[in-house]
Parts: C-alpha cells; sequence; structure tokens
C-alpha cells in the first residue's frame, strides 16, 4: 500500500495539471457529448469483466476449444488456444485503455489523467496491482455491485442515443412542414404554431424524455468520477487476466498481481472432477491440427503486440480474406440443407426459393471451388452411372448433414463475431460476452475448410438431382 501512495503521489507530479488539463479554479466538467463514447468503452469493459468470469473460462476450455470444428480445423493444441483467446482479450482491453486516456485527459484526478501511465507501468509489471486501492474492489460481492452499476449507466445511456436520433427525426420533420408552408403559402404570412398541434406536442414529450434521460445516463455525470470508474475497472480487468493467463501467456506479469481473495479458479485439473486447481501440463497439449504453428521462441518471448498474434497465416481462410465470404456459403448450405430435409418435397415457391438459394450460394464461392464441385460431380456420375437411388441420397443427405453438425457452428460464429464489433449502437452498448476468433474460421485451415465445403455442396447436388427426378416421375 505504501508502495502504491509513493508512486501515485510520483505521478501526480510527473502528470501536473498542464496545459492540456484544467486548471485547478476551473469547475467541476461533466461528461456531456461524450457519453456515447464512454459508455461504449464501459460496456467493453463489461463485456470483458463477464468473459473473465468462472463460467465463461469453463465454458472456453470445455465447450469452445474441444468442439469438432475448432479442433479439426483451427487446433487442438490448447495451450495455443488459451494463447490466442488471451492476445483478443488483450487487443479489447487496449482499446478500451485507449479511450479512457483519451477520455481523462481533462480531469483532475491522478488516476482518471495518469491512467496511460499507470497502465503501461501494470503491463509492464512495474509496480503490484492493488485492487483494493486502484480496482473495483478485492471482494466479489463489491465487484459485481459496481459492474451492475456500470451496466445500468451504459443501458440508461444507450437508451438516450435512441431517444435523442427518434428527436432529431421529429424536429427534421417540423422543418420539412414549415419549408412545404412556405413555399406553398406565397405571400401570405405563416401562421402562429397551433399549440394543440400533434406534432409539436410530440417533439414537446420527446425532449422531455431526453432531459430526464441526460440526467440519469453519464451525460450528466462527473467526467473525473466516470473516467475514474472505467480507470479502476480496466485494472481490474487486466488483474483477471493475469490470473487466468499470466502463467501460460509470456509477457504477462504472472507473479506480480495482487488478488486476495482470488474469485475464480485459474484453470482446472486435467478432468475438472473437483476443486483441486493446478496448470495444464505441457506434455499433455497435442500437436496443431491446423496451420498454427507455435515454436520454442513464441512459447517463451513475451508478446510487444497483441494485435499482431491475431493475424491469421497466408494458409488460412482469414488470411485469404475469405471468412466471412465462407460462412455465409456454409450458413446458405444449412439453410439449403433444411428445406430438403422434408420428405413431401417442396412446393412451386419452395422450389424457386431453393433455386434463388442455391444460385446465391454457387455466386459466393471463388472459380477454384466451382470447378472443383463441377469435377467431383462428374467423378460421382461416373461412378454411380448417372443414377442416384433413393438410398444414396438418403446416405448424402446423412453425410452433408454430419459435417453441417461441426462446420455450422464455426460459420455462424464468424458472422455473429463481425456483427458484434460492428458500429451499430446495439453493439456497441452490448455488455454481453463475446465471441472469440479462436472459435470462428478466422484461424481455420483454408484446404480442409475448402474441402469441408465442397463435400457439403456435393451431396446437397446429389440430393437436389434426386428429388427433381422423382418429382418428374411423379408427374409422368
Amino acid at each position: 500500500m505504501v508502495v502504491v501512495m509513493a508512486w501515485l503521489a510520483d505521478l501526480r507530479a510527473r502528470v501536473g495539471t498542464g496545459d492540456r488539463g484544467l486548471r485547478r479554479d476551473d469547475p467541476p466538467g461533466v461528461v456531456g457529448i461524450l457519453a456515447f463514447e464512454a459508455a461504449a468503452t464501459m460496456a467493453r469493459l463489461v463485456s470483458l469483466h463477464r468473459a473473465l468470469s468462472e463460467h465463461e473460462v469453463r465454458r472456453l476450455r470445455s465447450e469452445i476449444m474441444r468442439s469438432q470444428g475448432v479442433a479439426y480445423l483451427n487446433s487442438t493444441d490448447q495451450f495455443l488456444l488459451f494463447r490466442l483467446a488471451c492476445a483478443e482479450l488483450m487487443d479489447d482491453l487496449d482499446r478500451a485503455a485507449a479511450a479512457i486516456s483519451h477520455l481523462g485527459v481533462r480531469c483532475r484526478g491522478a488516476l482518471p489523467r495518469g491512467f496511460a501511465s499507470i497502465y503501461a507501468d501494470f503491463k509492464a509489471g512495474g509496480i503490484s496491482t492493488d485492487l483494493r486501492r486502484l480496482g473495483m474492489g478485492s471482494t466479489p460481492k463489491a465487484v459485481e455491485k459496481r459492474v451492475r452499476k456500470m451496466e445500468r449507466y451504459v443501458a440508461m445511456t444507450a437508451r438516450l442515443y435512441a431517444e435523442m436520433e427518434m428527436l432529431s427525426e421529429l424536429e427534421a420533420s417540423e422543418r420539412k412542414m414549415e419549408q412545404q408552408w412556405r413555399r406553398y403559402s406565397g405571400p401570405i404570412p405563416m401562421q402562429k404554431h397551433i399549440a394543440a398541434d400533434p406534432l409539436r406536442l410530440e417533439i414537446k414529450s420527446q425532449r422531455q424524455r431526453v432531459r430526464r434521460l441526460k440526467e440519469e445516463s453519464l451525460w450528466s455525470q462527473s467526467q473525473d468520477k466516470v473516467v475514474e470508474r472505467m480507470a479502476r475497472a480496466a485494472l481490474s480487468v487486466f488483474a483477471r487476466i493475469c490470473a487466468v493467463f499470466g502463467q501460460f501467456v509470456p509477457g504477462l506479469p504472472d507473479n506480480r498481481v495482487s488478488l486476495r481473495p482470488r474469485t475464480y479458479p485459474i484453470f482446472f485439473s486435467k478432468h475438472s472432477s473437483g476443486p483441486m486447481e493446478r496448470p495444464i501440463p505441457r506434455e499433455s497439449n497435442v500437436r496443431n491440427s491446423a496451420p498454427i504453428f507455435r515454436t520454442a521462441e513464441a512459447i517463451t518471448k513475451p508478446y510487444a503486440d497483441w494485435r499482431k498474434q491475431l493475424v491469421a497465416p497466408p494458409t488460412t481462410v482469414g488470411g485469404s480474406g475469405l471468412a466471412r465470404r465462407y460462412a455465409n456459403a456454409i450458413v446458405l448450405a444449412e439453410r439449403l440443407h433444411l428445406m430438403r430435409s422434408g420428405g413431401d418435397g417442396l412446393d412451386s415457391e419452395e422450389a424457386r426459393e431453393a433455386a434463388a438459394v442455391r444460385e446465391e450460394l454457387y455466386g459466393l464461392l471463388p472459380a477454384g471451388m466451382r470447378g472443383t464441385v463441377r469435377a467431383k460431380l462428374r467423378e460421382c456420375w461416373r461412378k454411380d452411372s448417372g443414377v442416384v437411388d433413393q438410398w444414396l441420397a438418403k446416405g448424402w443427405k446423412e453425410a452433408v448433414g454430419r459435417i453441417l453438425g461441426w462446420l455450422g457452428p464455426v460459420a455462424h460464429d464468424t458472422v455473429w463475431w463481425q456483427e458484434e464489433r460492428s458500429m451499430d449502437r446495439q453493439q456497441r452498448f452490448d455488455t454481453r460476452p463475446r465471441s472469440l476468433l479462436l472459435q470462428t474460421l478466422h484461424f481455420s485451415d483454408k484446404e480442409k475448410t475448402e474441402t469441408a465445403i465442397v463435400d457439403v455442396l456435393v451431396g446437397l447436388s446429389c440430393v437436389c438431382w434426386y428429388d427433381e427426378r422423382r418429382l418428374e416421375s411423379l408427374r409422368c
């Protein structure tokens, strides 16, 4: 504690009250229009906090990393997958820290104003993280109380954003009406506003809602207090990342972070059968099943830039820039397979819809994959003498279902990952844990992914061909 207080005093001396900050006689400022940037940053911090809960860490190891799609397309090396998860979480935290530093420029307090230096020192392991003094609290109950308060602020600020958008639309409609009145009224002076005009009554009511939400949201809060709350949250999240990943990821201070008491286990034993905790034995790691390789240098060398660790190799789907394209193709294949799963065939409208889906699906494929699909179809026709009977079609349908059973979730996670990181208002203020790159097609082996997609398309083509021939025979 003495070390932390002395260090903060030294930080005040270094930061001072330079030209970029407020003078001592300036009135305390409120967040104001920066409330939306602050709410987005606060939502990111809450999302990171939720992602590091005991439940989410257990789900990461026991469900996500061991799912068939991730294991086959990405890697079976849990040690490596943990490192990728840590890199993405740290990259998100670094983005939040940059926003906090930007918002803290005009703050007075040593923690908000000097957060950039504090955060850099913590990452370098230069000072022990005292969560009682610099974090959100030392007990799970205290931390959860502050997190729920941050969630309420984010929710109210998101509502304020929506209501201000609605008010802007109403005021634009009012201006449009006034312009039309001036255009058609000629030299006749415009009449005074009628108090009972429905549009103006709605605008008045909307302004009252906006005014009330400004008082309840981050808009009217002290900027110093808001930035300090986010700075403490960021330091607590960093401490949790160190507790979960520190002894497995170089670049994290695994023994300088003070967590008393520890709120959840670091990792679970091999069988996760009880409260005993121990690190994952390195000798139990399985060799990669995809082109994400780790070397001895990568294991011992600390990370200088977390974002660089998330760059996919050229032999992966993400490295080729095809992740979203292939994900959309797989989702369409799932839709087509579902349409063909019924035993009664398709009516005329459903047949047109299925044809449109097939056309869109094949339009997403690169020329090389379309050629591969045609070549495999010719091979199938030659092998089966151009005849697809009921049992062969059923076998293809079951095979397609099995492949989509593990390929589909990876595709959906890819689409969801990109939607979560869009600039849409609903996503910016979302406080739920986000999906991770390791569960998407970003790191997936390109050759394996393309082979699986081709097999699905060949199987669907055989099923569609059989259904069409069967319907033609029934009409005759």
